[in-house]
């Protein structure tokens, strides 16, 4: 004879299980993902801080770059907020 509740336990603790299993691969990768885009990072903060920046920056400003050209990378705030960001995210990972 079977014991509802425990089967019901043992059910409900089986789909924690794969609950959590299924948490920690997305977890690892999205770390991965995460830790290979630090060589992006490093590039994209060498121009956003370098001439060419500047230069894009003021030709932009100026109207010489293509208006349906995505620029969001020329957004002063924007690239700072995103660097500092993935800085923030790079810390709390390497925390112990």
């Amino acid at each position: 004879m079977k014991n509802t509740a425990q089967v019901n336990r043992i059910a409900r603790y089986e789909r924690v299980c794969d609950e959590i299993r299924q948490a920690n691969e997305d977890l690892k990768s999205a770390i991965a993902l995460f830790v290979s885009a630090k060589a992006k990072a490093v590039s994209l903060e060498k121009y956003y801080t370098g001439r060419l920046w500047k230069k894009d920056f003021a030709d932009d400003e100026a109207g010489l770059i293509p208006k349906e050209l995505k620029r969001g990378v020329l957004s002063e705030d924007g690239v700072y907020d995103l660097l500092d960001e993935y800085r923030s995210l790079e810390n709390r990972i390497s925390e112990k």
